[in-house]
C-alpha cells in the first residue's frame, strides 16, 4: 500500500464508537424492500460492503414511524414487526463481517406526492387522502415556480413528527445499530424547514436562520433524549437540493455557522456534508463544506461526492458515462491535514463492494453504470 493511502485506513471515532478506518458507505436509496421490509438480499448487500473493508455503513434512508414520512412502497421503513426483523438481520450480518452500521432516519416532506405513480394507492395512506407534512406547504425549484401545494404544519403536528424521529432512533438502538444518521439534506423535510424558499412560517419555526433551525434542533434533542449520551448521532446536510442542484441553503460561512453551531449544541456527534464533488470549495474558498463545518463546530465531519468517479450523480442521470478516476489526492491530503475525518463512497461501492481492498491493493476499479441500480449485488 502506498504511504499516501495510510491515512485512509487509520482508525477514527464518532462519539465513543471506534471505526476501523475512514471509509463510510454513503446512504443510497435502492428501493428493493417491498412493503418497506428489508429482505435477505438487502442483508447480503450490506454484508458484502462490510466484508469489502468499509469501516462504517450508513443505510439507505428508512422511513420514520409517521404516516407522512414515506413516498415509495419499496423503500425500507423502521417500524412494523416485519421491517424490524429485516433490519435486525441486516445488523447481524454487518456485525458478523466486522463492520459498523448506522440507520439513516428519513422523512421526505413535500417530496411525497398525493398519489404515488405506479402504486395505485397512497403510501401509508387511504385512497384519496393527502397527509403530506411540511413547514409551509410550498415546493418548487429546478426551473419550476415555488407554489403552495399544501398547508403549514401545526405546532401539534410538528411535535408528532419530532416524536416519530425519537421513536425511530430508540428502535434503531434496540435493534443493535451502532448509531443513527438524520437525513437533513437534499430538499427533504428537515432541509425544507432550513430553507427560506420552502419555510415561510412566521412563528418560532420560521423567519430568520435561527428559527428555521429550531425544528432540526428539536429533532436532535428528542433523539438524544431517547438514545442517551453515548449513542452516536450524525446529521447529514447539503446546500443543494435534489429538486434543484443550483439552489443554495446559505451564502456565507456566517450563515452556515448559524445553522450548524446550534445543531452541534443540540447533540450531534458528527456532520455528514453532501456535495456533488467533494473537492469543490464553498463560499468562494478552496475549503469544502465538510472542512468549513469542522472549523465552525469542532465536530468530526464526513465528506462525500464523486469519489473515484469522473462525474456527478446528476451528470450520470443525464446519461453521461461514469468511469473510475483516481481523484483521491485531494481527499488524502484533506484527511492528513484533519480538514475532515471520514469519506463516504457511494456509486463506486455499488460497482465495487470491495472498494477499500481494491484501493489499498491498487486493483483496478469496475466502472459504474446506471444498469447496476437494477439489482442488489
Amino acid at each position: 500500500m502506498p504511504d499516501s493511502l495510510e491515512v485512509l485506513f487509520k482508525p477514527t471515532r464518532i462519539g465513543g464508537l471506534e471505526l476501523r478506518n475512514r471509509i463510510a458507505m454513503a446512504p443510497m436509496t435502492r428501493a428493493m424492500s417491498p412493503g418497506g421490509v428489508p429482505s435477505k438480499d438487502v442483508a447480503r448487500y450490506y454484508r458484502q460492503r462490510a466484508e469489502g473493508g468499509v469501516g462504517l455503513i450508513i443505510t439507505e434512508g428508512t422511513f420514520i414511524p409517521h404516516a407522512s414520512a414515506g413516498h415509495d412502497e419499496n423503500a425500507p421503513r423502521i417500524y412494523g414487526d416485519d421491517a424490524l426483523n429485516g433490519w435486525r438481520r441486516v445488523v447481524e450480518q454487518v456485525h458478523d463481517a466486522g463492520g459498523r452500521i448506522f440507520a439513516q432516519l428519513w422523512h421526505v416532506g413535500l417530496v411525497r406526492k398525493p398519489q404515488v405513480d405506479g402504486v395505485g394507492r397512497l403510501y401509508d395512506g387511504g385512497p384519496g387522502s393527502d397527509d403530506r407534512f411540511s413547514p409551509s406547504g410550498i415546493i418548487g425549484g429546478n426551473g419550476l415556480p415555488f407554489e403552495r401545494v399544501g398547508w403549514p404544519a401545526t405546532p401539534s403536528e410538528i411535535r408528532g413528527v419530532i416524536e416519530a424521529y425519537g421513536a425511530a432512533a430508540r428502535t434503531a438502538k434496540e435493534l443493535g445499530f451502532d448509531g443513527v444518521e438524520i437525513h437533513g439534506a437534499h430538499g427533504y423535510l428537515i432541509d425544507q424547514f432550513l430553507w427560506d424558499q420552502t419555510n415561510q412560517r412566521e412563528d418560532e419555526y420560521g423567519g430568520d436562520i435561527g428559527r428555521r433551525t429550531r425544528f432540526a434542533a428539536e429533532v436532535i434533542q428528542k433523539i438524544r433524549a431517547n438514545v442517551g449520551p453515548d449513542f452516536p448521532v450524525v446529521l447529514r446536510l447539503s446546500t443543494w437540493k435534489q429538486q434543484d442542484y443550483s439552489a443554495r441553503l446559505v451564502a456565507s460561512p456566517d450563515e452556515w455557522a448559524a445553522i450548524v453551531r446550534p445543531l452541534a449544541r443540540a447533540g450531534v456527534d458528527a456532520f455528514h456534508l453532501s456535495q456533488r464533488r467533494y473537492w469543490e470549495g464553498e463560499f468562494g474558498t478552496e475549503a469544502n463544506l465538510a472542512t468549513w463545518t469542522k472549523r465552525l463546530t469542532g465536530k468530526p465531519t464526513i465528506t462525500v461526492g464523486s469519489v473515484t468517479l469522473n462525474n456527478s450523480m446528476a451528470e450520470m442521470m443525464r446519461g453521461e458515462g461514469s468511469l473510475p478516476e483516481n481523484n483521491l489526492a485531494p481527499l488524502l491530503a484533506g484527511l492528513d491535514r484533519g480538514d475532515f475525518d471520514l469519506v463516504a463512497v457511494g456509486r463506486a461501492l455499488i460497482a465495487n463492494p470491495d472498494w477499500p481492498h481494491r484501493v489499498r491493493n491498487g486493483t483496478p476499479l469496475i466502472p459504474y453504470s446506471l444498469s447496476m441500480l437494477q439489482t442488489l449485488v
